[in-house]
């Protein structure tokens, strides 16, 4: 656990210049800590991020240096592995090593923390319950802070909190496994499927990691979980703290929360989110969003914010006005006749799954854009949904070979290599009324910076594609 105190006076050794290692230097130096900022990158390509570092932090770029030994602790940045040569280095010589969110929570004015993770959905879901808690808190003259795997760091934020204001993360599995300790008054696990096995070696390395978010909760905080998954209901067994399970199934034993299917007399019901907390049991109509995985977003975020005082009206005022989140299953406009869709985020197989679900209205006329950085998960499970809704498979990326050997026997697979020229191919051999999807189920990073560069991109390049018959596919 970090304490400040306990460290004063000692050097702080940010390990990594990326945007929270950034945030989390600045912040330690705003603090009154010396502070060096280490990164294996050269100097040349940290040079905008550098611009913003306070100027009392020392940096060293291109390596880490027998500097970081004089050291009192440590910040890692989430994506290092926890065996890289740097950390091993630090543990040899028992320099404690913090994370980022752990280091900026200790220098929030508020312990109201809620804390949303699971493999999928959960930029949405945090998003969305930052929403209702901004409305909720805005009647107590208080505000709600979004931070953490977002991409705005805990430590941008936490200076600006009050005593009486309530910080809502979205934390990810590489951040909850470098967090010694963490206690947030609500937390959620939305669903757990593979995903960073390559990072954290194992299924059972994985779930340890998504559990610590409830590891050191009491009994008087509470923490939600998915009831149609087995993983979750798992690790709900285990959970410290009041637990409360949503179904989309409606099944799972004691809910609170379910979508409405039938009426009394047995006729199809409305479909509106009940949620039924303190005695009280309310149905609301949910946010209008396409597939069952965004009914289940609602539900979590909705049964979190009523756990911190929410009212059922703040769900439905917010529910109506919310229209979802940059990158997932978005609109990115129409050229020919076609419709494109930017689900960029969708970096994990499971996430072009839910997609495929999403979109699936019994035509098959989606070209699905796949591949970038293949995360050792196979793409098996996406063969009966290729099936049922696409035309074909325009593999990009470093990916695309394990794509078309996988998949080719199933669906047509044609290797495009880069984004613009699958964009291009698929205006030039589609029809009117396809659709192209852009759910790569893999991660970004060799062809992007991240999976938000990928779908500016994208959107980019969907405004400036012409039709040029040229661009027939081989």
């Amino acid at each position: 656990m970090f304490i400040p105190g306990k460290f004063k006076g000692k050097k702080a050794l940010v390990i990594g210049a990326g945007k929270s290692g950034a945030a989390a230097a600045n912040l330690l130096a705003a603090r009154g800590f010396e502070v060096l900022l280490t990164d294996a990158k050269p100097k040349q390509r940290l040079k905008d991020r550098l611009k913003i570092l306070n100027k009392k932090i020392e940096v060293e770029t291109g390596g880490h240096t027998n500097r970081v030994l004089a050291c009192g602790f440590a910040v890692k940045s989430p994506g290092l592995s926890r065996s890289s040569p740097i950390i091993a280095k630090l543990k040899k010589n028992r320099t404690p090593i913090f994370s980022e969110i752990e280091t900026a929570l200790a220098f929030a004015g508020t312990g109201e923390l809620l804390a949303v993770t699971g493999t999928n959905g959960k930029t949405t879901t945090a998003v969305l319950l930052n929403k209702i808690m901004e409305r909720s808190l805005r009647a107590r003259g208080a505000k709600s802070r979004l931070c953490g795997n977002v991409g705005i760091p805990a430590a941008e934020i936490v200076m600006k909190t009050g005593a009486r204001d309530t910080i809502v993360m979205e934390v990810s599995s590489y951040q909850l496994e470098d967090s010694s300790f963490l206690r947030p008054r609500t937390a959620c696990v939305l669903n757990v499927t593979p995903d960073h096995l390559e990072h954290h070696g194992t299924m059972r390395g994985y779930i340890k990691a998504k559990a610590a978010i409830f590891r050191f909760q009491k009994k008087g905080d509470a923490c939600v979980f998915n009831a149609d998954d087995a993983r979750c209901r798992k690790m709900a067994a285990a959970c410290p703290s009041k637990v409360l399970f949503f179904s989309s199934s409606g099944t799972g034993g004691a809910l609170s929360a379910w979508i409405e299917k039938r009426t009394k007399a047995g006729k199809r019901g409305s479909g509106k989110l009940v949620f039924k907390y303190n005695g009280k049991t309310t149905a609301i109509e949910p946010p209008g969003l396409p597939g069952l995985h965004n009914l289940e977003n609602a539900m979590c975020a909705g049964l979190m914010a009523l756990t911190r005082g929410a009212s059922p009206a703040d769900l439905r005022k917010t529910f109506s006005a919310f229209k979802g989140v940059e990158h997932r299953i978005e609109p990115a406009g129409k050229k020919g006749g076609m419709t494109f869709i930017n689900d960029s985020k969708a970096t994990n197989v499971d996430s072009t799954l839910v997609a495929l679900k999403a979109l699936a209205d019994g035509r098959k006329n989606i070209w699905l854009i796949l591949g970038g950085l293949d995360k050792g998960s196979p793409y098996a499970p996406l063969i009966p949904y290729l099936k049922n809704s696409v035309r074909t498979v325009l593999a990009i990326g470093a990916a695309a070979e394990k794509i078309k050997k996988e998949l080719c026997s199933s669906v047509r697979v044609v290797g495009a290599g880069t984004m613009a020229k699958a964009l291009a191919a698929a205006l030039a051999e589609g029809a009117k009324g396809d659709r192209v999807l852009l759910s790569p189920a893999c991660a970004s990073f060799d062809q992007f910076k991240d999976f938000e560069d990928r779908g500016r991109k994208f959107k980019e390049l969907v405004k400036q594609l012409r039709l040029n018959p040229t661009y027939g596919l081989r």
